[in-house]
């Protein structure tokens, strides 16, 4: 074997998290470009606009817990004397200079709400509803809850581990680029993709547990695929595909959510979208560095608003031009229509889509690292949808929702020995499978004397179809022909279909200063050994808090969860077509929890929590004697194997989160989460897991400027990712037939990255015309170049000129690569990307 050397390239993509070779220089000429074309029309725009514009706020207000539209809410622009009240529908509408606003409503009887950084523009008017909750009559639980009924986003059935983002905070985040699931990183607890350089990937790695852990409901309807070119097994990808025009807010329960939410071992996220203007026909087209979208709203009838909005990537484009090899190119849509039917019933129809084509082009430079992209990402092709439809009635003393759904996701991956020419080459990944659902979700709501109660069920009919081709090993022979390494590859088809269903009831009660709440949940399918039995998955779930005083809160929860494994582990067939895997159970997850909560005033929230997760049943790779936990951050597809469910885990740690509203024109949050991830294999031994990541830290500090200029600064940090060495042997002899180096798992993450660390910072500046806003925006990534690492790739050396591979005796490779020239690409490059973009709204 000869002796591995290390190479290092300069390579720029949001997907690879690398930049072209020598760019250095090109970088700065471009940013110093962007910036002097920013300041060109910072100078000429302001002179068409006029500074006495005006904008509108408007929406509905509810009681939180019986859904009934409120009469007479007093509303308030803080800092001013501009108010207004909700008229007889629940709705109000208030006209005021443009600016940044908090708006706070009051109403006797209920505790106050304020929505902080109300962005006001002359361009689109401002949907904002409320929730207001009542209080009780006893005047000391009233004067305890003053500072929380404003600040914390807390309630009696989920006290804890629960954060809130505002549309204003996700536009506006440096860094995000409007991508909800990249903002959504910023918060406590919750870490990216390990060793993915600048944080390319949008995985969701919440207090030590595998992206697969979380779930993603959208107005109550839950959808699965929510990034682009989305690893099938898992949820991550490159980019979102949620438009964030259509977001009020989005809320991650980290722990202690509702039993009404199923199949989430780490987190529930509920994305709220607003309704469509019901005034006027209005919208806003967004163009940046990588693509186009466009947004439309406004009433379809009297009754009836919609939203609607298209995105197209050129990213095609951008990286033809810089020479990269991939070619990511995707479209996404989303609507939504809200429809009153009657006074107490209101319709919902919703839609999300993709369609995603991830394809190369031989580069004009050959490297190794392009080498590497070439050979080890697969050719994506991609579509998925979710649809669905709700009805919300109003009933005495609550409400009934009635929801049904149906998703689909499409995968195709398919990778060529040699991916640079396809057609001469034989394939060593070919995967087409299709995962289908249909959903149909009843629940009741009611709150009677201080009691709160929750019940309902969960139906749905699954379907899930695969042709699967691997080739983890080729069939190597020596030059007398005998066979020195037997093949190993996985072929089969599989074609599956069976119900879920579930029942849950939950009950919660404030006394006093004591908040109780207790729920209970059973999921049970068709389809596995005993999926049948419900006290399998019977999950039991108790959460308190306790109000010290009105600013101190202390919180404690304690939950039983489970999902079931994913369906590319339950389709999965041996080779006499026997499903194999029916045997795998239900993955468990108990969750303690226990925190304090300070509000020294109502734009101030600061909390610190201890957390301990116990994981059980968790699927185990056969073949490779690892936990699937560990899976899930890269391209591809995971769980096309049998498992078997021995595996355990654990996760505990502690998180520390600040936040500041708006006030004096500044905001800002901050937060530290140390955390220890480990799950264990076929031999029983807790190793640490690929997102053991141990410290994150994450804070933003935004500035609001006279004459529409804001700016907003972001700082990551993430200690060094585990990550597995190379088998030196076994990646020689098969790289040229697999185009991937083998990892030797008998040393499972023994090794660690260096530490992430990265600077972002964003610039806006808005005009608003007499029916129009523009928004001019400049946002850089990494601005401070650090150095970050990502996973190590093995490849082989190629010639001077590109084709051929560089051997040690000159003849043509080996089969066994005995004479091909090993690399270690340690890419530890400074990634930076500098975007400039506009918005216009109309």
């Amino acid at each position: 074997m000869r002796p591995q050397t290390t190479q290092v390239r300069n390579v720029l993509s949001d997907f690879t998290g690398k930049r072209p070779r020598h760019s250095h220089g090109r970088f700065f000429t471009s940013f110093k470009e962007l910036f002097l074309f920013i300041t060109l029309i910072t100078s000429f725009l302001p002179g068409w606009a006029q500074t006495s514009r005006t904008g509108t706020i408007q929406g509905i207000i509810r009681d939180k817990n019986t859904q009934e539209l409120l009469i007479g809410v007093s509303l308030l622009l803080e800092g001013t004397t501009l108010g207004t009240t909700s008229d007889t529908e629940g709705r109000y509408s208030l006209t005021a200079p443009v600016g940044s606003y908090n708006l706070k409503a009051t109403l006797v009887g209920y505790g106050a709400a304020t929505k902080f950084n109300v962005n006001l523009t002359s361009g689109n008017a401002q949907e904002i509803n409320f929730e207001l909750e009542e209080e009780s009559k006893a005047l000391s639980e009233v004067v305890v809850k003053a500072n929380r009924a404003v600040a914390s986003v807390a309630s009696v059935e989920t006290p804890n581990s629960i954060q809130r983002l505002s549309t204003e905070e996700i536009r506006a985040n440096p860094g995000g680029n409007f991508d909800i699931s990249r903002v959504i990183q910023a918060l406590p607890g919750v870490g990216g993709t390990s060793g993915s350089v600048g944080g390319f990937r949008n995985d969701i790695i919440i207090r030590g547990g595998a992206p697969n852990e979380n779930v993603y409901y959208l107005d109550g309807i839950e959808i699965p695929v929510i990034n682009h070119f989305a690893t099938q097994g898992s949820a991550g990808g490159p980019t979102g595909i949620l438009n964030v025009s259509f977001i009020e807010d989005v809320t991650l329960k980290s722990s202690s959510w509702e039993a009404r939410y199923d199949n989430a071992l780490a987190s529930v996220f509920q994305f709220k979208q607003r309704e469509g203007n019901p005034e006027r026909l209005s919208g806003n087209v967004r163009l940046s560095g990588t693509e186009l979208a466009g947004t439309l709203e406004g009433p379809l009838g009297p009754k009836t608003t919609f939203l609607a909005s298209a995105r197209r990537s050129y990213l095609q484009l951008l990286f033809s031009l810089i020479d990269l090899p991939i070619r990511p190119s995707y479209w996404d849509f989303q609507y939504k229509t809200t429809t009153k039917l009657n006074a107490k019933t209101t319709l919902t129809t919703l839609g999300v889509g993709a369609i995603d084509d991830f394809s190369f082009a031989v580069p004009k430079e050959s490297t190794p690292d392009r080498e590497y992209i070439l050979r080890a990402n697969p050719i994506i092709q991609q579509w998925n949808y979710t649809v669905g439809a709700s009805i919300k009635r109003l009933i005495d003393n609550g409400f009934v929702n009635v929801a049904l759904s149906r998703n689909m996701f499409n995968n195709s991956l398919t990778r060529y020995e040699d991916n640079t020419k396809p057609d001469s080459t034989p394939k060593n990944l070919d995967v087409s499978s299709q995962e289908i659902e249909n959903k149909l979700r009843v629940d009741v709501n009611k709150s009677v004397d201080g009691w709160k109660f929750s019940y309902g069920g969960v139906l749905q009919y699954v379907k899930y179809n695969t042709s699967f081709f691997n080739q983890f090993r080729p069939e190597i022979r020596n030059e007398q022909g005998q066979v020195i390494q037997l093949p190993v590859e996985v072929r089969f088809a599989s074609d599956v279909d069976f119900f879920r269903y579930g029942l849950f009831g939950q009950v919660a009660k404030t006394f006093g200063r004591l908040g109780l709440s207790g729920g209970l949940r059973t999921d049970m399918n068709s389809f596995t050994n005993d999926g049948n039995n419900p006290l399998r998955t019977l999950s039991p779930r108790l959460a308190a808090s306790y109000a010290l005083s009105d600013q101190w809160n202390v919180n404690a929860s304690w939950g039983q969860y489970y999902k079931l494994p994913i369906y590319t582990v339950l389709g999965f067939r041996n080779e006499a077509g026997q499903f194999v895997n029916q045997d795998n159970r239900y993955i468990g997850s108990t969750h303690w929890v226990a925190g304090l909560e300070f509000i020294p005033k109502p734009s101030v929230r600061f909390t610190v929590e201890g957390f301990y997760k116990n994981y059980s049943n968790y699927p185990v790779s056969v073949r490779d004697g690892i936990s699937l936990a560990n899976q899930g951050g890269d391209f591809g597809s995971i769980g096309n194997e049998r498992t078997q469910s021995i595996g355990e885990g654990r996760a505990y740690g502690m998180e520390v989160f600040f936040q500041q509203k708006l006030t004096k024109n500044i905001f800002a949050t901050a937060s530290y989460t140390l955390v220890w991830s480990q799950f264990s294999g076929v031999n029983g031994r807790l190793v640490p897991s690929a997102w053991d990541s141990r410290h994150l830290f994450s804070g933003i500090l935004g500035r609001k400027f006279k004459k529409g200029w804001e700016m907003g600064l972001r700082y990551r940090y993430a200690s060094g990712a585990p990550y597995t060495p190379f088998d030196l042997e076994a990646s020689q002899r098969n790289y040229a037939s697999v185009g991937t180096g083998v990892l030797n798992f008998g040393n499972l993450n023994t090794l660690r990255l260096r530490a992430f660390n990265q600077f972002d910072f964003r610039i806006d500046k808005k005009w608003n015309y007499k029916r129009t806003t523009l928004d001019v925006f400049f946002d850089v990534t990494n601005a401070f170049l650090a150095r970050n690492p990502s996973l190590p790739q093995y490849t082989f050396q190629r010639t001077a000129d590109g084709p051929d591979w560089l051997t040690s005796d000159g003849l043509p490779l080996a089969s066994d690569g005995s004479n091909a020239q090993p690399v270690i690409l340690r890419n530890e490059d400074a990634s930076v990307i500098p975007t400039i973009g506009f918005i216009v709204e109309f």
